[in-house]
């Protein structure tokens, strides 16, 4: 009792000279997070931010890094205290020494703040020592690799963390013996130390915190010289082969589109040394850390099979996050409102790079299949959010990726680029990059180089397709006599009843008994008149989309929507198809066509479809509506006739790469037992596909599938594909997911409830393959349990996780279903949802649970 009573008295005591020594210094502590307020204070009153940064790496996942910081910096005002952003309990702050004075830590809300004594105007230092929190670090037991975009270097150190307070980096990092590491900077050196090993890493140029980072661990690397260039690749592959077959087309597509984008910019590669590693199950495609680009190992070593878009996904993500280095790295946005600019000009530049190591793709076909469906798939629903959004808080700021900065803004600037013209454009940037080379700009700094290059109001061009959501409805107007069209418009209108207008230009395909007729118009007033199709011959179809170009929602007249879904297959030209296909979808979801004229549609045009990419835009089409637009009963009497039309399509395809565009629909929808006894026979290799090898990960996905499906030896199936796995980083991940389709509906309970808590979480991929396992069409009966607990979690996932971890949590866990009942469940979940609820999170549960309403009502 007299322990107890001394501990209460020595914590009371505490607490007392904490109170008193905060009121004799007068601080005030920032609200949580890192406000917009607090970043624009800091802003006005750093200078010259430099950091030296030392990480020290137990050998041991479970124990603590320890860290230290020094902040070096010309304070223009020390006359107020100056907040750190460390987004820790204060007892991992160790030691905190302001120019030499040693402090008390005052840490409170995500911040340590120093008091305006300890500071001085003019050149201060600031030398923080503390325990790093783990979530940003990604530790595993043999490596581990820091991502701290947007805002999550503070749940890791002690630093000003936002994007317009760039700072030169140089990082120590002491490490366990045999592991090596990669950092922005160039290694300058190594310490050496009984038992451990330590790299030095040079300064590196102006950066900001969620472009600093580094991995260490057991890496193997691979090295090669292009242009004169020494690349770096660090990798886990432990596939020898798998890395001999991939390395070359690796540093070949960074070795291109670094020389493109030089050329394009006119601004040499601003960031020295270029060394990029490949991560096991890493969150995003990529991350474009200056110098140290990350990016998911399965989207660089390929598989031998691997399919068309596969491959074209690759060079599209390299020239991505080389894009990059000028937009996003060299020009950062002052705020995360402006995001979406370094992601826009990332997506648009990799789409002009791609093309010249492609020549025999349609281009113009691959964005529009890369672009629209994924954009509509927001923009469409309630949830549509504007490519650009208010931000109020730092910590907010993972919401706010998704397709429609991805995929909407990149059309928005391909639409820019054909207002003001190519070369305006490319000047504009270049005068763009030069003036805020190192530096913050904002959408309105670009908008105003580019308002002096065209006569058009971009400022009111630009609240239509940058400042709202949405996209319009346009209408077409025909109307014929005597065998002529005597009127052809498109009328436009604002579904949300703004009246706005989206000025852009169409490609405006007619086809008719003498061939196809295409008319560019520039749509740029609520109704816009083709006077040049006065007198044509009148024709069976009106396409507006048909050059791949218009982007809303366009109401199609009854006599295209059953010519264009007769004639599908004999269309001329493969982006006519394309844009067919997506604008008949697009039909089908607003009920102008029902799913199962859909389907028909598509089993008569895929026999004939030649162009590749049109050919697995069909089959994600086709398999869609199979599991989420067919009612569940009806399924088993269409199963027999898709499966032969897919079986049949893998065996005439004249290329592995079409082949296994087949091959992985028909695994995806095979519910017949014929069907299911075949994949049976090809994962113990009792059988071949003639023409397409299968490898690791399309063994990996057949012992998973088939045991979703319930075959009777799933166990042992499981059991032995573990053993196959000979990479540590797959067999863990396969392990981890193999509860998830367990025929033991008390298993796949005990795994949801696993993932309840963070720690089960960490690795997203992971979870994300298993969720959607959970809540596969096949199990829809017994997992819907788990729609609304994982609704309940999507807050907590976004305080906890990546950025694109809500959306893709939500996603996974609506994927199965299509009842009324369950859409009334969510749509009654997010009705009730309190007047607090994060709006951005609320536009997520919307726009995830927008197929689900869709196909609710279009079943019954």
């Amino acid at each position: 009792m007299a322990r107890w009573l001394l501990g209460i008295l020595v914590l009371a005591v505490v607490v007392v000279f904490t109170l008193v020594y905060l009121r004799r210094q007068s601080v005030e502590f920032p609200d949580a997070g890192i406000p917009l307020t607090l970043a624009q204070e800091r802003a006005a009153r750093i200078r010259d931010l430099k950091y030296e940064v030392t990480f020290r790496v137990p050998a041991v996942r479970t124990e603590t890094i320890r860290g230290e910081v020094l902040a070096t910096f010309s304070l223009a005002d020390a006359t107020k205290p100056l907040a750190f952003d460390f987004a820790q309990p204060a007892e991992r702050v160790v030691s905190v020494t302001a120019n030499a004075q040693t402090l008390t830590p005052l840490v409170r809300n995500d911040h340590l703040v120093i008091p305006a004594s300890a500071l001085v105007a003019g050149e201060n230092a600031i030398r923080i020592e503390f325990l790093a929190g783990d979530a940003s670090l990604n530790r595993q037991d043999d490596f581990l690799y820091a991502l701290f975009v947007p805002a999550r270097a503070s749940l890791a150190m002690p630093v000003f963390d936002q994007p317009d307070l760039k700072a030169r980096w140089r990082l120590v990092l002491n490490l366990p013996p045999g592991w090596t590491g990669v950092a922005n900077g160039r290694q300058a050196g190594s310490i050496n130390a009984p038992g451990r090993s330590g790299l030095i890493f040079d300064e590196t140029e102006p950066i900001p915190t969620y472009l600093f980072t580094f991995a260490a661990g057991d890496f193997k690397t691979e090295a090669a010289e292009r242009n004169g260039r020494i690349y770096h690749l660090f990798h886990r592959e432990t596939d020898a082969e798998k890395v001999a077959r991939n390395k070359d087309a690796i540093f070949d597509l960074h070795a291109s589109a670094l020389a493109w984008l030089e050329n394009y910019t006119g601004i040499p590669y601003p960031f020295g040394k270029f060394d990029f590693v490949a991560i096991p199950s890493f969150q995003f495609g990529g991350m474009e850390h200056p110098g140290a680009v990350f990016y998911n190992a399965t989207s660089l070593f390929l598989d031998e099979n691997a399919t068309k878009n596969q491959v074209l996904g690759r060079a599209s993500l390299i020239a991505h996050e080389t894009a990059h280095m000028w937009f996003g790295d060299l020009v950062t946005m002052r705020w995360f409102n402006d995001v979406w600019m370094k992601e826009v000009f990332a997506n648009f530049m990799a789409a002009k790079i791609v093309n010249p190591s492609f020549p025999d793709v349609n281009h113009d076909l691959r964005f529009l299949l890369s672009h629209y469906p994924s954009a509509y798939g927001v923009d469409r629903t309630e949830g549509a959010n504007p490519i650009r959004q208010d931000l109020a808080n730092l910590h907010e700021a993972g919401s706010l990726y998704g397709a429609i900065i991805y995929q909407k803004a990149p059309i928005m600037m391909r639409q820019l680029e054909r207002l003001i013209g190519e070369d305006a454009m490319r000047d504009g940037l270049r005068e763009y990059l030069k003036a805020h080379a190192f530096g913050n700009a904002t959408w309105s700094d670009l908008v105003a180089v580019l308002d002096a290059k065209t006569p058009t109001d971009l400022v009111s061009w630009s609240r239509a397709w940058v400042e709202e959501p949405g996209r319009p409805t346009i209408r077409t107007e025909i109307e014929t006599a005597g065998g002529r069209i005597t009127r052809l418009a498109f009328r436009q209108e604002d579904p949300r009843g703004r009246g706005l207008l989206w000025p852009e230009r169409l490609q405006v395909e007619i086809g008719g008994a003498n061939g196809v007729r295409s008319f560019d118009i520039a749509l740029n007033a609520q109704t816009t008149e083709v006077r040049d199709a006065i007198g044509l011959p009148a024709p069976k179809w009106v396409l507006p989309t048909g050059g791949g170009l218009g982007y809303g929602y366009f109401t199609l007249d009854p006599m295209t929507i059953e010519s264009l879904l007769t004639s599908w297959p004999r269309l001329p030209g493969a982006l006519t198809r394309g844009a067919a296909h997506v604008t008949l979808w697009e039909a089908m979801l607003e009920g102008q066509i029902a799913p199962s004229r859909m389907f028909e549609a598509l089993m008569d045009a895929l026999p004939g479809e030649s162009d590749e990419l049109n050919v697995a835009d069909l089959l994600g089409s086709i398999s869609a509506i199979f599991w989420r637009f067919t009612p569940a009963d009806d399924r088993a009497a269409l199963a027999p006739r898709l499966e032969a039309l897919l079986r049949n399509g893998m065996t005439r395809a004249g290329t592995t790469s079409l082949k296994a565009a087949w091959f992985n629909t028909l695994r995806s929808v095979a519910t017949t037992p014929e069907t299911i006894a075949w994949l049976g026979r090809l994962w113990r290799r009792d059988e071949k596909i003639p023409g397409l090898p299968l490898a690791e990960s399309d063994e990996i996905g057949l012992a998973l599938g088939l045991a979703l499906r319930d075959v009777p030896d799933a166990t042992e199936m499981l059991r032995t594909q573990l053993e196959r796995i000979k990479n540590p980083d797959r067999k863990a991940r396969f392990a981890f997911v193999v509860p998830s389709v367990s025929a033991d509906q008390a298993v796949r309970d005990r795994f949801f409830e696993s993932l309840k808590d963070v720690v089960n979480r960490q690795r997203e991929a992971w979870v994300l393959e298993a969720l959607g396992n959970l809540n596969h069409p096949l199990r829809a009966g017994s997992s819907r349990r788990y729609v609304k607990p994982s609704l309940e979690l999507v807050r907590e996932i976004q305080r906890t996780g990546d950025i694109f971890f809500p959306k893709r949590w939500t996603d996974a866990a609506l994927s199965g279903y299509q009842s009324v009942q369950t859409a009334a469940e969510v749509r009654a979940f997010i009705d009730a949802l309190p007047p607090d609820y994060p709006p951005r999170l609320r536009w997520v549960l919307l726009s995830s649970a927008d197929n689900l309403f869709r196909a609710s009502k279009l079943l019954n």
